[in-house]
């Protein structure tokens, strides 16, 4: 439902051993880590890997129970993470400051714009200095609020703590909610019987922290996580506690599983699928125990998803060669693909992200030239839809609007948001009726913003092969540009997932020094749509390193910075793209920060225990069986292309419970950095109680947002 979506975005935004030249102590010296070759032949092929000893052989365990690490491993990582600090003793001042002017962006209490759902509004509030929220509701025209959970309570009793999803039944009877102690994201749910503020019964264990109420408040769905980390089964059970059922058994390794209530309350929906398919399964809410119903059958190679709509369906998809998406219609009483017909016809540069729909009007976000559009139009519409939508867009270069959804179905209030990096999160309620709109909220930053101080440019790198590769500029206004300034350029460029022009409260530590922060909008993202995705990903994922030096290069001959004065910055599959570029092109950068990076590439995908393997094989292919997949895997995996020459300082950061990327592959990359290159130093740091998203709170995860920022300075400063 809108609010969940609304509250996940409030909660995610609510925040990414050679010491200083002046430090007057002696060069630390960088743990040694021992060599214990170890071959494997795979398809006639053989690699060897020196330091395979840094996996656990009850990985599993360790994703759970962090303490159970085995010693050997726990003291080289200790070791890593006390050479790393003695590295940067230096910056501890810097570093400090940064922090504080982190903080000092972040309101000391904030509240969430409500969402109203019948006699009530559900909000998110941080009370003053709390690290996690409160969530709240107070009844709809004033009264006394009520507090549903405080996770902040709950958190001060675990070393880490994290909420997934959190809902109410729809008789705001039960409240619900998902939450993870290790950074493991093996999550449990929890129900509250908010008439006695008592638990229902125990809770569910080793679930993904995804879950559904019926819309009938009987019954509670669930995804559980298997062994291996991954989705393979839905359960019910009834709210107050009972027999666990099974609905769903998902046979297919590679498949994810998602479960959810269509904003009409009328169906729940289940979704199965990798990157490349995906098929609905459907539940009518009218009898939540029945067997869930292929609405359409798979087809390899085709993705849909349906958002309800009074009588019919309206269908996301790219069947008929829609590379960019298009819309379909089809009666919910037949949903099989011989039923559907066009509504919102295929365009070409019209990437279309999905749908909200109220009973008297349907929204739809379309992605163009890289920025966000919203278009609204009313039930009854016929002919050429696009045409007589009403569209919401802004007038900046570079901005993004999240589209949250209607509030209420026989509302006809819509919610989105606007930022820019110049400015902040504008939360808008639109009248789909009336086109009215509502300024709802402005993000505060205490400490004072003046966006009228910075500038925020759109650029465009040229590819080798002539590809227009978007870079998104902010600096301070009147920045000249000769070079001189340090410039931080980030990337990411996987699963089709858009880096875009949002309002970042961290960047301004940077640029408030004179720094240039860019994006690299590379392909293997779906800035420019869903080919853009395509081109950088499988037999065409080099273009997405390519990418990324090109646009440094356009960067260096625009006067934005200049060679070995950059510092490049990604995360997980930008942590690849990290990897890889300090490969092919060392000489650019004065530092890498690696943040959970995937450069264990080669044996991560020939290892189909670990949580993501199969399920990635249509991103990156599958060197188990594909002889080609795995020349190609092993021509760019950034462990395995590690070559004698200098390489600049690299710090790269981990979680020990992270199911993502696991801790062993930043701990095996540095490893042989050191035992190869020169240049450096190489730093590791793993985060011995998290995972892949960091530590947890809102001002403890700005730690490790400094620590980066403090490194990105001492490159620069050493270069």
């Amino acid at each position: 439902m809108p609010g969940r979506i609304e509250q996940a975005w409030f909660l995610r935004h609510s925040h990414p051993m050679s010491q200083h030249p002046d430090a007057p102590s002696a060069t630390p010296v960088p743990p040694v880590a021992r060599c214990e070759p170890l071959s494997t032949t795979q398809l006639g092929r053989t690699r060897t890997d020196s330091y395979a000893w840094m996996k656990d052989e009850n990985w599993q365990q360790v994703l759970r129970d962090p303490s159970v690490l085995r010693e050997d491993i726990a003291t080289h990582l200790k070791a890593e993470n006390a050479y790393a600090e003695a590295v940067l003793a230096g910056m501890e001042p810097l570093r400090e400051t940064l922090l504080q002017e982190m903080i000092g962006r972040i309101p000391p209490a904030e509240s969430s714009v409500p969402v109203p759902d019948g006699p009530w509004e559900y909000s998110v509030r941080f009370e003053d200095g709390a690290q996690h929220p409160l969530r709240v509701r107070s009844p709809r025209g004033g009264g006394a609020e009520q507090v549903l959970l405080d996770a902040d309570a709950l958190a001060k009793q675990h070393d880490y703590y994290a909420l997934s999803q959190t809902d109410h039944s729809p008789d705001h009877r039960y409240f619900v909610y998902a939450e993870d102690v290790q950074g493991s994201e093996v999550y449990r749910i929890q129900v509250e019987d908010l008439e006695t503020g008592t638990l229902c019964a125990e809770p569910v264990p080793s679930t993904t922290g995804s879950f559904a109420i019926s819309p009938d408040s009987q019954w509670l769905f669930w995804i559980y996580r298997d062994d291996n980390g991954r989705p393979s089964k839905i359960y019910r059970r009834r709210l107050t506690g009972g027999e666990d059922v099974l609905v769903f058994d998902e046979t297919d390794p590679g498949f994810f599983l998602s479960i959810g209530v269509s904003a009409s309350r009328k169906w729940i929906v289940i979704e199965r699928g990798d990157h490349d398919t995906n098929e609905t399964l459907l539940i009518p809410a009218s009898d939540p125990t029945a067997l869930p119903v292929v609405a359409a059958p798979l087809v390899r190679g085709e993705r849909y998803s349906l958002t309800h709509w009074n009588d019919r369906f309206i269908i996301l998809t790219n069947a008929g060669g829609a590379v960019d998406f298009q819309f379909m219609q089809t009666p919910d009483t037949a949903t099989g693909r011989e039923n559907w017909t066009p509504f919102v016809p295929y365009r070409e540069g019209h990437y279309l992200l999905g749908a909200s729909a109220s009973r008297g009007h349907l929204a739809w976000a379309e992605r163009r030239d890289g920025n966000i559009h919203i278009l609204v139009v009313p039930e009854g519409t016929q002919g050429d839809v696009r045409a007589q939508a009403k569209a919401i867009g802004m007038d900046e270069a570079a901005y993004d609007l999240t589209m949250l959804g209607t509030l209420e179905y026989d509302a006809p209030i819509l919610r989105y948001i606007y930022q820019s990096p110049t400015n902040p999160a504008h939360w808008y309620d639109y009248d789909m009726a009336s086109g009215e709109r509502t300024l709802r909220k402005i993000r505060e930053v205490p400490s004072g913003h003046d966006a009228s101080r910075y500038e925020t440019r759109r650029l465009f790198s040229t590819s080798p092969d002539g590809a227009q590769v978007p870079i998104t500029v902010l600096m301070r206004k009147g920045q000249v540009l000769d070079g001189s300034a340090p410039l931080l350029l980030y990337g990411y460029g996987s699963y089709g997932i858009a880096m875009d022009a949002d309002f970042s409260t961290t960047v301004f530590s940077l640029v408030d020094r004179g720094w240039i922060h860019a994006i690299a909008h590379v392909r293997g993202g779906s800035e420019k749509g869903w080919n853009w995705f395509l081109d950088g990903r499988g037999t065409k994922k080099p273009n997405t390193f390519i990418d990324f030096i090109a646009c440094a290069r356009h960067l260096v001959s625009e006067g934005y910075g200049s060679a070995g004065r950059i510092v490049a910055q990604g995360g997980s599959a930008g942590g690849l793209l990290m990897g890889a570029i300090t490969n092919m092109a060392p000489e650019l950068f004065a530092g890498i920060a690696a943040q959970v990076p995937f450069v264990d590439m080669l044996n991560t995908m020939s290892d189909v225990s670990l949580p993501l393997t199969p399920p990635e094989w249509p991103e990156w292919g599958n060197p188990l069986e594909d002889p080609a997949a795995y020349d190609l895997i092993a021509s760019y995996s950034p462990y395995d292309n590690i070559a004698a020459k200098a390489y600049p300082p690299v710090l790269a950061m981990g979680g020990l419970s992270d199911p993502r990327v696991t801790y062993w592959e930043p701990a095996k990359w540095i490893a042989k950095l050191r035992e190869v290159t020169s240049g450096g130093p190489f730093l590791c740091r793993i985060n011995m109680e998290a995972g892949h998203g960091g530590s947890s709170g809102r001002f403890k995860r700005l730690e490790e947002v400094a620590l980066v920022q403090a490194f990105a300075i001492w490159a620069i400063n050493r270069a």
